[in-house]
């Protein structure tokens, strides 16, 4: 791959369109509106090309519609979505939060987020179409958006499918206690997948190309021992792709806490709190390393060392493949996708409390030995 402006001055053979929501009387309200338990669609597209970017920005009253409005994509005619996610998380917005942040792929641009922003190619041969659904209480007073594309006369059978797929979990610990950094005795020891937090399970031949991963932690212990592990058409284990831990995964080290962002890799949103205590947005793209497999993928990663922890996870996985692909599991509906409560500066101090009458009444700092 060489520079990304390498062939800009080559002559073009193709024709660009563009699908928008601009003013079709002449005027200024160059939006849509979207009514409750409504979906809109912004691109239904004919025959051969490739979408090459979309810029989406919306203004609405509910709070949480970042996660309330679901964005789904077909190609080709499909009966089930390539894509389907959370709207702010599909671009790289947790929590139903708006931050600006910055990647190749994709980006949150200002105010404050509020532009969402994707240049992933997304090839089709025989049509795409590209819908929003509101599944909040709120309409959506403006929807505002391009979809620009390419025109083809066809797609090459090497095109892959673009495809997105949104998941959350909250963790379970395995074992009696949350055994992190071996502070309750000996570590345990993980020599299978089986437990991980799940960021995609594809079946077909196609290539990952990388994930957005929103962690929520209610400790302020480090989240992020767990190791990413990717089995490779049913392969035995252990899988050729097995890492050291979640850091390493995303391209830092030594428990970060700082904003940092690469095009391919960073920390675009970090806790606020004591410790890794809170929110943290991770990503990684496979650009110059994408991961093919031929049969199937399962790419997952352990929430602590051995699944020790319980966290909020969520997670946008991103790969290309060819059809047809495995149906995703039904999208947890909206009240399955809110935020768990956060957890304050009064909650610690309640803990501390129960240390003290658990020490009997006798413990000043939070720091003294139980009692045998």
């Amino acid at each position: 791959m060489g520079s990304p402006l390498e062939g800009l001055s080559t002559l073009k053979n193709f024709q660009v369109r563009r699908c928008s929501s601009w003013d079709r009387t002449g005027g200024n309200f160059d939006a849509r509106r979207v009514e409750a338990g409504e979906t809109h669609v912004l691109a239904d597209i004919r025959g051969a090309g490739i979408i090459k970017h979309i810029w989406i920005t919306i203004a609405c009253d509910d709070p949480m519609f970042r996660r309330n409005l679901v964005l789904r994509m077909f190609w080709d005619g499909e009966e089930h979505p390539s894509v389907e996610a959370p709207i702010g998380d599909f671009f790289g917005q947790g929590w139903g939060e708006k931050y600006n942040w910055i990647s190749l792929p994709l980006a949150a641009a200002p105010m404050g987020g509020n532009a969402l922003v994707s240049y992933f190619p997304m090839p089709f041969g025989d049509g795409a179409r590209i819908e929003v659904e509101n599944q909040s209480d709120f309409p959506v007073g403006a929807l505002y958006y391009y979809v620009d594309y390419e025109e083809h006369a066809s797609i090459p059978d090497t095109e892959g499918r673009f495809h997105a797929f949104w998941n959350r979990e909250l963790t379970t610990p395995e074992g009696e206690r949350e055994n992190e950094w071996c502070l309750f005795g000996p570590e345990a020891k993980n020599l299978t997948d089986k437990n991980n937090y799940l960021f995609v399970e594809a079946e077909g031949r196609g290539h990952y190309v990388g994930v957005n991963h929103f962690v929520e932690c209610p400790t302020p212990i480090w989240y992020g021992e767990g190791d990413d592990m990717f089995v490779i058409d049913g392969e035995p284990w252990p899988p050729r792709l097995h890492g050291t831990g979640t850091e390493d995964y995303f391209n830092t080290s030594w428990c970060p806490k700082e904003i940092y962002q690469h095009p391919y890799f960073g920390l675009a949103r970090i806790n606020e709190n004591i410790g890794w205590l809170g929110r943290t947005h991770c990503y990684r793209f496979h650009i110059e390393d994408p991961i093919p497999f031929t049969k199937s993928l399962r790419a997952s990663i352990e929430h602590g060392h051995a699944n020790m922890l319980a966290v909020d996870l969520c997670s946008v996985a991103y790969w290309y493949q060819a059809e047809p692909h495995r149906p995703f599991p039904a999208l947890r509906p909206r009240e399955q996708r809110q935020n768990m409560p956060e957890i304050r500066l009064h909650e610690i101090h309640f803990w501390r409390d129960a240390w003290r009458k658990a020490m009997g009444g006798g413990a000043l700092w939070g720091h003294e030995t139980p009692q045998k």
